[in-house]
């Protein structure tokens, strides 16, 4: 059966040790009251309302499924009882802003406890994941009144947040939105139009949901140039903030999907609801990307959590597990066979997952890191090369952890036979509830346009530069490490040719724009599997000096994984670069009738 407990030791050796987030916390007034004590209470906490509350929750909301009936959603059952839990220990504001109720605990603290979210619950999590995206959205764009209005009620999570972007002819290409935003004599608007993929746009978890949508005005611009941003309410809110009359903004229907069942996905029709913009005219994809770019990375730790709890369930099988024997001679003498993890091939498996979810989990609290540098530094030139690398490392964040997720979850199910094939053993339920984070949020394969074609190519490479002297500085802060000297050769290779391979498509890209779309995917796979060769020397060179005397097991077992990814899986970069490379000539030159045959 399925197992999850949340991996603390791992969590707080990375915060801890590899990150040493204290020294990053209180050199920020705010975020200098962030104590160790704190944060341990935080993490156990966390661990225990996502194995306890949302864990057993999972399979039998995958099972039971949203409910839509008369434009209302019904959750699985147990859902509202968690939420309900959650919402009043505080857990929907722990970033949150504190001027409007919110716990305002950093980046770097929160993906800790994200990623439990989404291993416990992938389809629970979602609720609260675009709640505190819509916060953020609110707390950076709209005005002072409509902040005291509605963030206070959605850190307490009596009222949930919402995206609504998409519409059945717009996916990617925002501009194409059709929905209109006509003004009111009120100053408000009137919002009319219908958008799909809606996450949590109908539910019954709280009393409220307040929509972000985007819309153009009468006169607007065309294309993404005339899109606004407007915040549509399902209940209207009095004056004195209690909740008035409905909002015509009903749910349709609900998607019937391959996975995260629990969580309602849904088509929203906005009939002449009544609205109010957030920022200016004609500015709101800006605004909303705020939003975005949080879920985006929160989505990678989606990919991430799912790898997770994957891997704990795989190996609570394959302890139990008897199949042959060694091919050393029988190393459970005792019994009929060995249990499979004599075999070197599901040490392969299990060792590849395992190195991908570690190294993932560290790459998240780099960019946490980075995230609460950029907010609360004090120096503007380190916010601002914070904020650099986040905007160099989002489209990373979302894609790699999710690719990578996906393959975890897969390789995971593997170990299992035919036992992961079958819906009692949850293996199955992971790689389905996977699958969708390569999709949404952007997919993956627009994060790898936008990392080659915005935050590369057209950025200069200045950002590039920016995360390759990051990593040059550690490599010449460890050069004494002896060991850590192994690691350090090869990370600076493969460094190497990610430059070089930077340099390439920026130069080929001058004179053919095609190269750009040809490289995005490989240059963004080997991108990540870079960054992950730098999360693990960073992690093997605090581990390997402890690992001889360590009697758990933990550094050395740290060692080992590290010595697995370096030999196993790094030199899949010299294929990638040849990958890149290789230009845009192959990929363009059949005719485009070839494709559709007869």
């Amino acid at each position: 059966m399925a197992k999850y407990k949340a991996p603390l030791r791992d969590m707080r050796f990375v915060l801890n040790e590899v990150f040493e987030a204290e020294k990053v916390w209180s050199a920020m007034p705010a975020t200098e009251e962030v104590t160790p004590d704190l944060v341990d209470a935080i993490l156990e906490e966390g661990a225990k309302v996502t194995e306890n509350e949302l864990f057993p929750l999972n399979r039998t909301g995958d099972e039971e499924g949203c409910q839509f009936k008369d434009s209302e959603v019904t959750t699985p059952e147990g859902f509202k009882a968690a939420y309900d839990l959650m919402a009043e220990s505080g857990w929907m504001g722990l970033g949150g802003n504190p001027e409007f109720g919110g716990q305002g605990m950093p980046k770097m603290l929160t993906v800790l406890f994200e990623e439990m979210l989404y291993a416990a619950n992938a389809s629970f999590a979602l609720y609260p994941a675009l709640n505190s995206g819509a916060a953020l959205c609110l707390d950076n764009h709209a005005d002072e009144a409509m902040k005291e209005q509605l963030l206070p009620a959605m850190y307490e999570g009596r009222w949930l947040g919402t995206m609504c972007l998409t519409e059945p002819h717009s996916g990617t290409d925002l501009g194409l939105i059709r929905t209109k935003a006509e003004p009111n004599d009120d100053g408000s608007y009137k919002i009319t139009g219908t958008k799909i993929f809606i996450t949590g746009g109908e539910h019954d978890l709280c009393d409220n949901i307040i929509h972000l949508v985007l819309a153009k005005l009468p006169d607007a611009p065309a294309g993404s140039r005339g899109i606004s941003l407007f915040m549509v309410p399902k209940f209207l809110i009095n004056e004195d903030g209690s909740l008035g009359e409905r909002n015509p903004a009903f749910c349709g229907s609900i998607e019937h999907k391959m996975g995260i069942k629990g969580s309602a996905t849904c088509v929203m029709n906005f009939d002449g609801a009544q609205g109010w913009m957030i920022g200016e005219p004609n500015k709101g994809l800006a605004c909303m990307f705020t939003m975005m770019n949080y879920e985006r990375l929160s989505i990678g730790i989606q990919g991430l959590g799912l790898g997770e709890v994957a891997y704990q369930s795989a190996m609570d099988f394959a302890q139990e597990r008897t199949q042959s024997r060694s091919p050393t001679g029988a190393k459970y003498p005792e019994k009929s066979a060995d249990n499979i993890m004599v075999h070197p091939d599901v040490r392969r498996m299990a060792l590849n997952v395992r190195a991908y979810n570690e190294a993932g989990r560290a790459f998240a609290s780099y960019v946490g890191m980075q995230l609460d540098i950029s907010k609360f530094h004090q120096d503007e030139d380190t916010r601002k090369k914070a904020g650099d690398l986040v905007a160099l490392l989002t489209p990373v964040a979302k894609a790699y952890l999710t690719d990578r997720g996906l393959d975890c979850t897969i390789t995971a199910q593997q170990i299992y036979g035919g036992q992961g094939y079958i819906r009692e053993w949850g293996a199955e339920q992971y790689v389905r509830d996977a699958r969708i984070a390569q999709i949404y949020e952007g997919t993956n394969g627009i994060q790898a346009l936008d990392l080659m074609g915005r935050k590369v190519v057209a950025n200069k490479g200045e950002y590039v530069k920016l995360f390759e002297a990051d990593i040059r500085e550690f490599m010449a802060q460890n050069a004494d490490n002896t060991a850590v000297q192994p690691y350090l050769e090869k990370l600076g290779a493969a460094l190497e040719t990610l430059v070089q391979v930077t340099d390439n498509v920026r130069a080929r890209a001058q004179s053919n724009p095609e190269e750009i779309g040809a490289a995005s995917v490989d240059y963004l796979n080997l991108f990540g599997l870079v960054t992950y060769a730098y999360m693990w020397t960073r992690m093997a060179a605090v581990a390997a000096p402890k690992a001889t005397d360590d009697t758990s097991g933990f550094y050395d077992s740290k060692v080992k994984v590290a010595n697995y990814f370096f030999a196993r899986e790094l030199p899949k970069a010299a294929a990638l670069a040849a990958q890149v490379n290789a230009g845009a000539e192959t990929l363009m030159a059949m005719d485009e009738n070839l494709f559709y045959g007869e």
